[in-house]
């Protein structure tokens, strides 16, 4: 059984309110319109490792409608820049379901923000604003000596290793990264294994390394790189191994994006995980998008991180947890 009983002290939620404050100053002062999104939709998501929850919406007509909690506002933040909404942001409570760690909560607080026009650089400098705000606002024990913009390659060759994306087929990979074989592998399993276990671990604490140049096949909803089609436009943030956030130059073709989500699909099937279906009003919103950028930050570890705390736990009211 769960037990759900764990309340932070008074002073960490006054530091998730002044938290949430710094947010919202920091992005009303710039024009961004914060907005609120369904949590409860169509389709939560189809990456291959999200798992989310469902319920059932009952209709005037007694019809059934599954629905799922959002594992993002994502999908819907988009449809509002297809619409025309321009730069805007959300605070969003949002769900995973089967993730518990020191660092996961089944359900946790996002803050997504997106820029159109926008490009990634233009979130950068938002992020290193914002965090820089955020520690000041909660007097925080941890605060970033510096931001470091470093690209995929370079972090793995700055840990003593090759860059993977001089090698595309899995066998070259797996030599050339010295990792282990395990015969159900793809190149991104790989990759990431050289990736969690050599290159996550050199990444200083006291400052913000801006992770860039994913390749190609972990774009998700990204655009792939126009001047290196074997990147894709994203970058994650990284304080030593915690990884706070992740960002989009936006695909906003609708076709592309069809034929990843139909892929994601078959992954998912093939897994014999559930297969979410495709939320066709995004693919409807999506080409009249424009050049846009968009971000997600995890609230709950920047709260963490900022106040030297050990677990997400300690920052979420009555999460769930393993008598165990």
């Amino acid at each position: 059984m769960i037990r759900r009983d764990r309340v932070p002290e008074r002073p960490v939620l006054e530091a998730r309110k002044r938290m949430n404050d710094a947010v919202r100053r920091y992005f009303d002062s710039r024009g961004l319109l914060e907005v609120e999104t369904p949590i409860a939709v169509v389709s939560p998501g189809l990456e291959p490792h999200l798992f989310a929850f469902e319920t059932i919406e009952v209709g005037p007509d007694n019809a059934s409608t599954p629905l799922y909690l959002h594992t993002s506002p994502e999908y819907a933040m988009k449809r509002l820049l297809g619409r025309g909404i321009g730069d805007c942001y959300q605070i969003a409570r949002v769900f995973r379901n089967g993730e518990r760690s020191r660092t996961h909560t089944p359900e946790f607080t996002m803050l997504e923000w997106y820029r159109a026009p926008g490009t990634l650089n233009a979130i950068m400098d938002d992020l290193e604003g914002l965090l820089s705000d955020i520690a000041e606002a909660v007097d925080a024990q941890w605060r970033p000596a510096r931001f470091v913009r470093l690209s995929v390659s370079e972090a793995f060759v700055r840990a003593g290793l090759a860059d993977p994306l001089e090698h595309p087929l899995i066998d070259g990979l797996r030599a050339a990264l010295a990792v282990r074989r395990v015969d159900s592998d793809t190149w991104d399993d790989v990759f990431h294994r050289a990736f969690f276990e050599k290159v996550e671990p050199t990444f200083p604490k006291d400052e913000g390394t801006i992770l860039y140049g994913y390749p190609a096949s972990m774009a998700a909803l990204a655009r792939t790189d126009a001047t290196d089609p074997r990147r894709a436009e994203r970058f994650e943030l990284y304080v030593g191994p915690l990884e706070l956030a992740n960002a989009f130059g936006e695909l906003t073709d609708p076709v592309e994006q069809r034929a990843r989500f139909l892929e994601d699909q078959a992954i998912r099937r093939g897994l014999g995980r559930p297969v979410y279906p495709i939320d066709e009003g995004l693919l409807a919103d999506l080409g009249k998008i424009g050049e846009a950028a968009g971000i997600a930050l995890g609230l709950d570890r920047v709260l963490m991180l900022c106040l030297g705390l050990d677990s997400i736990q300690d920052v979420v009211v009555l999460p769930p947890e393993d008598p165990r």
